[in-house]
């Protein structure tokens, strides 16, 4: 007999405070707790105690922010239960509640993990890199190509099959590695899944609708009345559904009709029933900027109309309150998302100037031989290799110190993720014949050897010029970092 739940008049109970920056994810833990992920790289686990709402247990392993969340309930091996998490940083990490600890990180993913669920004792992860990947006793048993796009979700059914949503717009529901139906309907990215019980799977889109379908791919009921991209949705017992937007509204649904719609301060990322009824649900804060580009000179979505002119081209446009990076797909003819762009250098110091500009970073660089210190400036968007390419032919020096410097760019600020287009083009005269890594007469009239090292947040390169049977070394240049704040692509 389905539960009642007076819906019709939903308060803020209390709030739980904490995590440092924007929640990601919540996962409802039994009647033990909940848990929840966060951009300040942990997961904190809190207590159901209404006279303990201030404490948590924080558990930290992630380098990035963390986003899907799964319970496993307690068992011998973990007397009080365990969270798995997946996080930007392309890890699946296991955690003992008892002890705190992380127990197992799962490495294999190449792109940020999406989702997590368990199924028999595994784990099985979904990431962008559009894969799903089952782990056994902390191996990897097996993984497959299930989208044509990145996977931003992964439930399991009742009934034992799995069912992924993809930026593909379709689910799929598999029985182990057989694909046995997919849905189509979205017009958009299908970004959270959901069991609704005895009747099929919730799903939410950036289409702004959620859809109800039957397991044989029907849909049953589609709800419409967001404003813009739904992240989340989940069901009760009851009958109620409960849809987390970008547009700032959590809305309860009952028989496909909007019953109450509770504003928050920020986009919902996430919300979820407890069993009671009561509904949890985070928002984040409204930002002015993201990683250091202010929010309101973003291009909006229309701008994805336009073509990229070469492979690899990246663009930020505005999602609502993110700055959301894409890239050119010369082979589809299409914007790939790479991901949200989250932190960015200290968005409250002032940005450094070199010859009365403003940039991003600007890094210094010791040419050696007493030589003044030189200057390397540097925009978050701008193309690394053409900041290289600029520099080095300005400074005069060997296009084969090319790659370290754009790798050590890359490294320090944040976007190593990021692919961006490197080919050579002259930075003055827009020529493209000079190819770096390959013999040019005209650039070389030696045999140079480049050889990198790396120590702590320097990058030293040298470069030896063979003459005869003697070696002298010319330079030794380090760049140091000014900021070790990262840009980050979900």
């Amino acid at each position: 007999m389905a539960m009642e739940i007076d819906f019709k008049e939903y308060q803020l109970r209390c709030e739980l405070r904490g995590h440092e920056d924007d929640v990601r994810g919540i996962c409802v833990c039994g009647n033990e707790g909940i848990a929840t992920s966060s951009r300040d790289r942990t997961v904190r686990f809190w207590s159901l105690d209404q006279s303990d709402n201030e404490s948590s247990k924080i558990l930290l392993g992630h380098s990035s922010f963390v986003g899907p969340l799964a319970w496993i309930s307690p068992n011998e091996e973990y007397p009080e239960g365990g969270i798995v998490s997946g996080g930007m940083d392309t890890h699946v990490m296991v955690w003992d509640l008892r002890t705190g600890e992380k127990v197992q990180t799962l490495k294999g993913h190449k792109l940020q993990v999406t989702g997590v669920a368990l199924d028999n004792g595994d784990i099985v992860s979904c990431s962008v890199d559009s894969t799903l990947r089952r782990w056994r006793n902390g191996q990897l048993v097996e993984f497959w190509e299930a989208h044509q796009a990145a996977i931003q979700a992964v439930i399991k059914l009742p009934s034992g099959e799995l069912v992924t949503g993809s930026s593909d717009t379709t689910l799929k529901l598999w029985k182990g590695k057989t694909c046995l139906h997919t849905f189509a309907g979205h017009t958009d990215t299908v970004r959270g899944l959901a069991v609704m019980p005895g009747l099929g799977i919730l799903s939410a889109s950036h289409d702004g609708s959620i859809r109800l379908w039957a397991v044989t791919g029907q849909v049953l009921m589609e709800m419409v009345g967001h404003t813009a991209i739904v992240y989340s949705v989940d069901s009760h017992a009851s009958g109620l559904i409960v849809s987390g937007s970008e547009d700032r509204f959590a809305k309860i649904w009952k028989d496909g009709v909007c019953v109450q719609s509770i504003e928050h301060p920020g986009c919902i990322w996430d919300a979820k029933f407890l069993e009671n009824g009561d509904i949890l649900s985070q928002y984040k804060s409204s930002r002015k900027r993201v990683g250091g580009l202010k929010l309101e000179e973003l291009p909006g979505l229309d701008a994805l109309k336009i073509p990229g002119t070469s492979d690899g081209q990246t663009k930020v446009v505005r999602e609502g309150d993110n700055g959301v990076a894409y890239a050119w797909n010369s082979g589809e003819q299409k914007w790939d998302k790479i991901g949200e762009v989250i932190d960015g250098p200290d968005e409250g110091a002032p940005r450094p100037i070199h010859e009365g500009v403003q940039y991003d970073y600007v890094f210094d660089v010791d040419i050696g031989d007493g030589l003044p210190i030189r200057k390397l400036p540097y925009n978050r968007s701008d193309n690394p290799y053409d900041s290289a390419d600029k520099w080095l032919l300005k400074e005069n020096l060997p296009l084969s110190f090319r790659e370290q410097i754009v790798q050590f760019i890359l490294q320090n600020t944040g976007q190593k993720d990021i692919n961006f287009d490197a080919s050579f083009r002259d930075p003055y005269t827009g020529s493209s014949a000079y190819v770096p890594g390959q013999p040019s007469n005209t650039l070389f009239q030696r045999n140079l050897l480049s050889g990198i090292f790396l120590r702590k947040e320097c990058l030293f390169l040298m470069r030896l010029s063979l003459m005869g049977s003697s070696k002298r070394l010319l330079n030794l240049t380090m760049l140091y970092s000014l900021t070790r704040k990262k840009i980050t692509c979900l």
